[in-house]
C-alpha cells in the first residue's frame, strides 16, 4: 500500500492514554517514561477529549511570575525548582487541563494521508485521533507525525 492510497484506518496505531480523572503526577511520569510526544487524554467513556503536549505540562510547571519575567529563573535555587512538581500533587489530569486545552485532532477511518497531513497541520499537534462512528463511537488509534512522516517518505533509497 503506497502512501497515496492509504487511510487514517491503515495508519491508526494503540497509543498510551490517560483518563480524565486520572492522577496529574501519574500522566506526568507516563510522559516522560515513554516519551510520548503529547498525551491523550480520554473522557470518563473512553473516548477522546484532549491532548496535553509535554510542552505545555511544563508550562504548568512553572510559576507564574516566572514565565512573565524570565530573569527570575536564574534566581531561583535548584531546591525551589525541585519543588515545582509539587504543583501537581493531589490534582487531576482534568485539573491540569482546565487552563487551556489544545484542539483535539480527530479525524474519521476514510480520511487520506494528505486529509490527515492537513489536521495536524491545522492544529499543530503532533499526533490526530482516528474515531469511528458507525452508530457507536469507537477510538481506533492514533497516528502520530512520526508515523505519517515515515509513510510519506517511504522507504530509504
Amino acid at each position: 500500500m503506497t502512501g497515496d492510497d492509504a487511510r487514517a484506518r491503515d495508519l491508526a496505531v494503540e497509543y498510551k492514554t490517560v483518563g480524565i480523572d486520572d492522577a496529574a503526577t501519574a500522566a506526568a511520569r507516563l510522559r516522560a517514561e515513554h516519551e510520548l510526544p503529547t498525551l491523550l487524554v480520554l473522557d470518563r467513556e473512553g473516548m477522546p477529549k484532549a491532548i496535553l503536549p509535554a510542552s505545555q505540562m511544563i508550562e504548568i510547571l512553572v510559576p507564574a511570575y516566572v514565565v512573565e519575567d524570565s530573569t527570575l529563573a536564574a534566581v531561583v535555587d535548584e531546591g525551589h525548582a525541585d519543588r515545582l512538581c509539587q504543583a501537581l500533587e493531589g490534582r487531576t489530569v482534568g485539573e491540569w487541563l482546565a487552563r487551556k486545552a489544545p484542539v483535539l485532532p480527530v479525524t474519521d477511518p476514510d480520511a487520506t494521508v494528505l486529509e490527515i497531513a492537513a489536521l495536524m497541520t491545522q492544529a499543530h499537534s503532533p499526533l490526530v485521533t482516528v474515531v469511528e462512528q458507525n452508530g457507536e463511537t469507537r477510538l481506533l488509534g492514533v497516528i502520530t507525525a512520526t508515523h505519517l512522516l515515515h509513510r510519506l517518505l517511504g522507504p530509504p533509497s
